[in-house]
């Protein structure tokens, strides 16, 4: 199966496992797209997806807390979460305000996962 396809299909079991996300989306850790299930502005979120993950792994490395797991933002109208997946990709899931942030933290780190192994297979 073509890997840019399995990793869709990783997504799209992800925001049916929780209608609380509104999109998800995944990126090279250079910002180049792989797959999008997002309503608007698909590149530009690959390419902002990078940066949040490339600041997020230098502070943990500044201050010393250990491997990054996750960047979570909190804004009025939802959430943004970042996951690494493996070296090479990084998720970006979408959900709306309220969302159960265990649940979403759950499945994302889950999906990442399934996502880094997809690739390490390849």
């Amino acid at each position: 199966m073509d890997l840019r396809r399995e990793i869709h299909e990783e997504m799209l079991l992800l925001r049916g496992r929780t209608n609380e996300i509104t999109g998800v989306l995944t990126c090279t850790v250079d910002g180049m797209l792989v797959s999008a299930d997002l309503a608007e502005n698909v590149d530009q979120t690959a390419a902002l997806t990078s940066a949040v993950l490339s600041m997020s792994r230098r502070m943990t490395d500044l201050t010393r807390i250990g491997e990054l797991e996750e960047t979570l933002i909190s804004a009025t109208r939802g959430f943004t979460a970042h996951y690494a997946a493996g070296p090479k990709l990084v998720l970006t899931v979408l959900a709306v305000p309220g969302a159960n942030l265990g649940l979403l933290r759950i499945e994302g780190r889950k999906t990442a996962a399934k996502i880094a192994a997809i690739v390490e297979r390849e």
